[in-house]
């Protein structure tokens, strides 16, 4: 693909996912337009909505995959994998705002997204074998809450850095839920 290609794709995808997050009815040609893109540029790649919807989902898969990646779960100190991945999911979060959970007719995306959630809680459960959050909460629970957490951090610390809103987010995590 050629640079420029590449360059409206993603612009068209994550224009498309802050639109598709905020109006689930957006149309492409309003996303074509806010993208700065001609619709027929968008229509040559995408014919439909739908699959439109689906690259977005995909990207953001893709997106999270990177982060849990980035931020080796299973190998680094604890209090530095949580840190790293914390810090990419806003970064992910705030790119591509769009939520999963509409996807569940995509049973490839599902069970992408669902590989993704069984890492983070073989990683939580690291997390309370190593003492760093208490044991005998309910499965599941401290995934959840640190998910609500990281969707706060993404709309509601704006002014922050990813970085920066990491910092509050898994402060938060570990004051809240620490053993």
């Amino acid at each position: 693909m050629r640079a420029d290609a590449a360059r409206n794709l993603e612009l068209v995808l994550s224009t498309g996912a802050r639109m598709l997050a905020a109006d689930p009815a957006a149309s492409i040609a309003a996303i074509a337009a806010e993208a700065g893109v001609d619709r027929r540029t968008v229509y040559r790649r995408f014919a439909s909505r739908e699959e439109l919807l689906a690259a977005v989902y995909q990207a953001r898969l893709d997106a999270i995959e990177g982060a849990i990646g980035a931020a080796r779960l299973r190998e680094a100190p604890v209090s530095i994998a949580l840190h790293r991945y914390v810090e990419g999911i806003i970064g992910v979060n705030r790119k591509w705002p769009v939520e999963l959970s509409r996807m569940t007719a995509d049973t490839d995306a599902w069970a992408r997204r669902n590989r993704a959630v069984d890492e983070v809680e073989a990683f939580i459960q690291r997390c309370v074998d190593e003492g760093f959050l208490r044991s005998g909460q309910p499965a599941g629970w401290m995934g959840a809450v640190l998910g609500h957490l990281l969707h706060l951090g993404g709309q509601q610390l704006l002014e922050h850095s990813p970085a920066q809103a990491a910092d509050v987010l898994v402060d938060t995590f570990l004051n809240g839920c620490g053993a």
